[in-house]
């Protein structure tokens, strides 16, 4: 996927999220990318989300994941 590509997905992934303490890790972990630069590790992030708020997480990569949108398919 193209780097243009992938950043509307995740554009349209973020506009989905309608929990505010979700929102807030992603406002926290695109800060912390910001101010790490290129030596950011995914170490950093181990442990930054409850046992519930990963599994919401998990449903919700399934459920976007899984979901064919045929006017994504546009040439």
């Amino acid at each position: 996927m193209y780097t243009e590509s992938r950043k509307l997905h995740l554009i349209d992934e973020v506009m989905k999220i309608d929990n505010d303490a979700v929102l807030a890790k992603l406002e926290s972990i695109v800060e912390k990318l910001k101010s790490a630069g290129s030596k950011t590790s995914f170490k950093e992030f181990a442990g930054i989300w409850t046992k519930e708020e990963a599994e919401e997480i998990e449903l919700i990569i399934k459920e976007s994941c899984e979901t064919i949108n045929p006017q994504g398919w546009i040439n």
